[in-house]
């Protein structure tokens, strides 16, 4: 089944709905099924944000803008909440967050290029209270780091598939051959805009690897190559109705966090639209 951006505004009461404030996702609700209303009802997986999504923005704005797109978790950042923050500054992040109804579900990415930044990297997502810890970690620490999980049985190390651009982890077949063989705990951020651009199939790759996939970031890419830019979700050439029901086959029950690297100076339309399609495309799959 193809579900295209046309096909929403086409559908039943799509006209009317688009000039309402509800968008893309009302337009879309005019044709959803109960069969449908119940799948999505029963998704294991939830919408989030990416920090670096508001890496120019402090953390009112990022959490305002949550709240206004209905989405409740938040990938924190250290810009957002520094490394080094004392449990008094955790105790009133958490209670802010709490106050727009946001929950920061894990932090990172954290880059590590020696023992004792991993040592930071795994006391600071203890201390923040969460479950996933987005890291980097360079390839020769890997074994240093399976020590580590098991100092740490919360928490599960999602580490950021950074495709072409960059010379390490660059494809989730790479993660998955570099992980494999450790704890279980151990697997991915499938980052499905750079696994577009290099080369890769996001949809294949979760279906292949969801055993390791703790994490997901969410864009859309302007070209499946090294080429491609990040534009609003449903205008690139991610499949993400194939992506949704993909998700609901292997049970994958993460966040699905937008990283909206367009317009970083001025995101919020590009983000509401995004946030919009989804909505949408998880209603109609």
């Amino acid at each position: 089944m193809t579900i295209s951006r046309r096909s929403f505004i086409k559908a039943g009461a799509a006209g009317a709905a688009l000039l309402t404030s509800g968008g893309l996702e009302m337009a879309a609700a005019a044709c959803i099924s109960p069969k449908k209303k119940a799948a999505r009802a029963e998704d294991k997986f939830h919408l989030g944000a990416a920090g670096y999504t508001f890496v120019k923005f402090d953390l009112d704005t990022a959490l305002k803008t949550l709240q206004r797109a209905d989405v409740h978790y938040l990938c924190i950042k250290d810009f957002h909440l520094p490394l080094n923050a004392t449990e008094e500054q955790i105790k009133a992040f958490h209670a802010k967050c709490a106050s727009y109804g946001v929950t920061g579900y894990g932090v990172g990415p954290i880059y590590m290029a020696n023992e004792a930044e991993v040592d930071r990297a795994f006391a600071y997502a203890r201390r923040v209270g969460v479950k996933v810890l987005v890291g980097v970690p360079s390839y020769e620490l890997l074994p240093y780091v399976d020590k580590k999980m098991e100092e740490y049985p919360e928490i599960k190390l999602a580490i950021h598939l950074h495709g072409p651009d960059i010379d390490i982890y660059q494809t989730a077949e790479v993660i998955w051959n570099k992980v494999k063989d450790y704890n279980p705990r151990m697997g991915m951020c499938l980052d499905i805009g750079h696994d577009l651009r290099g080369g890769a199939d996001p949809v294949e790759d979760l279906k292949k690897y969801h055993t390791r996939v703790f994490d997901m970031h969410f864009k859309d890419e302007s070209e499946a190559s090294k080429a491609g830019w990040c534009v609003e979700i449903g205008r690139g050439k991610i499949d993400f109705p194939a992506l949704v029901r993909m998700m609901r086959k292997v049970g994958y029950d993460g966040v699905c966090s937008l990283e909206y690297e367009k317009d970083m100076d001025d995101p919020f339309m590009g983000i509401a639209e995004s946030y919009g399609y989804l909505k949408a495309v998880c209603d109609m799959a």
